[in-house]
């Protein structure tokens, strides 16, 4: 696995919109893979990734034969750790974590608020070396309406109290969080927001044709963060912006 020599490293979180383009008319799947890999992100958070669908096969000529995290991480992120949220006739999609150094793979917890909408919490944790702390790494992907998220959140918040025993934590992904209303109880559980951190707001992602709403976060804690970047050149990969941020654990 990919050793460092400094303790910086990038984190990138993005909702791929199942490897489509915003209208569901084109396959991008290949070009976020050429797209993500240019920045080198150390840590890869994905939500909605189609990691099995036989339909997709069928209809675009190009579709990968392969599961979508092998497609991506081949021959660059050395380990990776998906979580199934949603199984249908063709195939299933759901979280996902690549990372470059190698991932502790937790579990994939159950934080649906809705029978009708599906969503996990994705846990990993990566260490660079023997001599530095673990990373506790969660992807998220929250309910479309704010009581089901207010749910979710209390039960995110439990996960990670019980799991990381106060370790660096980063807590990332699509939150569907457009008024900003887990921002609160995320800093009094000891978390910093990116962007919020740096520019005083978290970033809008979208829809990513002209993004007005910021559904996308990035939280860390034990964490010092050095930068935060939306990426506006991927508007018609996917319906979401992705962010990528540098940071250095303390």
């Amino acid at each position: 696995m990919t050793q460092i020599k400094a303790q910086r490293f990038t984190v990138m979180s993005m909702n791929v919109h199942k490897g489509l383009s915003p209208l569901h008319r084109h396959s991008t799947i290949y070009q976020l893979r050429q797209k993500m890999r240019s920045h080198h992100p150390d840590l890869l958070f994905l939500q909605e990734l189609q990691q099995e669908h036989r339909g997709r096969v069928r209809r675009f000529g190009q579709w990968p034969l392969t599961e979508l995290t092998h497609f991506l991480s081949e021959d660059f992120w050395g380990d990776w750790h998906y979580g199934k949220n949603v199984e249908y006739p063709d195939g299933h999609h759901g979280n996902a974590i690549l990372s470059k150094h190698r991932l502790h793979k937790g579990n994939n917890y159950d934080i649906s608020a809705y029978r009708f909408e599906k969503r996990g919490l994705l846990h990993s944790v990566i260490q660079f070396n023997e001599a530095d702390s673990p990373i506790h790494c969660f992807c998220v992907h929250l309910a479309l309406f704010e009581r089901g998220r207010e749910r979710q959140l209390a039960e995110i918040i439990r996960y990670i109290n019980e799991l990381t025993n106060d370790a660096p934590t980063i807590v990332a992904g699509d939150f569907n969080d457009w008024r900003n209303r887990v921002g609160e109880p995320m800093r009094e559980a000891g978390f910093n927001e990116v962007f919020e951190t740096l520019t005083g707001a978290p970033a809008r992602t979208f829809p990513s044709m002209k993004p007005l709403l910021p559904m996308d976060r990035i939280y860390v804690r034990g964490l010092k963060i050095h930068s935060a970047e939306i990426l506006h050149e991927w508007m018609k990969l996917s319906d979401h912006l992705g962010i990528t941020a540098e940071l250095e654990l303390l």
